[in-house]
């Protein structure tokens, strides 16, 4: 892939959270975002116009307890949640409810197996199987049968060390492009940074309309993204010098 381009102030920016601005933990709930990403954000939101969102697994409630007192455009669960420029939040309620039936059952299972941990994310049923990686098939194979069970409407979703029981209509593409319907990303260029399988849903969109995308990590995965970043680091410093290359005159080529 080629090196990471230069900006364009005609960007916007599309962040995935674990993985690309942050370290990957066992466990979620160990994540923390260092002081200076706040920062970062904040004068990343400067220079693209306020043209920045933050794309994650997450819950939008986790995201903005991680990031507080910044606010900016988030979505989470892979676009089940959504908080646009405004402030207004988008959300599909009738996927908590459906998912409260097989609640207790995601409960039990992950209690009775060691090394395995699960979230409730409202919208979607999470089981975390890094501290286990031998279950990765039983883990699968269990929410595949409750999806079964709760019908044609959702679908198991395969993430890093985690698979999810989501509905079905809803990824990060998709979320992207609604995103993109208003201000202030209307007429920008798309550009999305992620690190997981759940980012190639958005690494496609962008790349169909022009726009640009970045897989961080993992050289040997295959990706739909065209650039990539080695590591959080390294993404990190990339992002850190847009500001400046702006301000010197220094603008992204066409897109390969």
């Amino acid at each position: 892939m080629p090196a990471l381009p230069p900006p364009d102030p005609s960007w916007c920016l599309f962040l995935d959270f674990d993985g690309t601005l942050v370290e990957l933990r066992d466990h979620p709930e160990q994540v923390e975002a260092p002081t200076s990403l706040a920062g970062l954000l904040l004068t990343l939101l400067d220079a693209f116009g306020g043209a920045v969102a933050i794309v994650s697994g997450r819950s939008v409630t986790s995201l903005e307890r991680l990031l507080t007192p910044l606010q900016l455009p988030v979505a989470g669960i892979h676009g089940l949640e959504r908080r646009d420029a405004r402030g207004i939040l988008h959300r599909n309620r009738g996927a908590a409810a459906a998912l409260r039936r097989v609640r207790p059952a995601v409960e039990r299972f992950v209690a009775e197996r060691e090394g395995l941990h699960w979230e409730d994310k409202g919208g979607a049923l999470a089981v975390h199987y890094r501290g286990a990686p031998e279950r990765e098939g039983e883990v699968r194979g269990f929410l595949e049968g409750q999806c079964r069970d709760l019908g044609d409407g959702f679908h198991v979703q395969a993430g890093k060390a985690v698979f999810e029981l989501k509905p079905v209509g809803r990824d990060k593409g998709r979320v992207v492009a609604e995103f993109m319907q208003e201000v202030p990303f209307a007429g920008r260029v798309p550009v999305f940074i992620g690190d997981d399988r759940t980012d190639e849903d958005a690494f496609a969109w962008v790349n169909a309309n022009a726009g640009i995308s970045v897989r961080v990590g993992e050289p040997d995965m295959p990706s739909a993204a065209r650039y990539r970043a080695d590591s959080v680091a390294e993404t990190l410093a990339w992002l850190e010098g847009l500001p400046g290359a702006l301000e010197t005159g220094v603008t992204a080529p066409p897109n390969p």
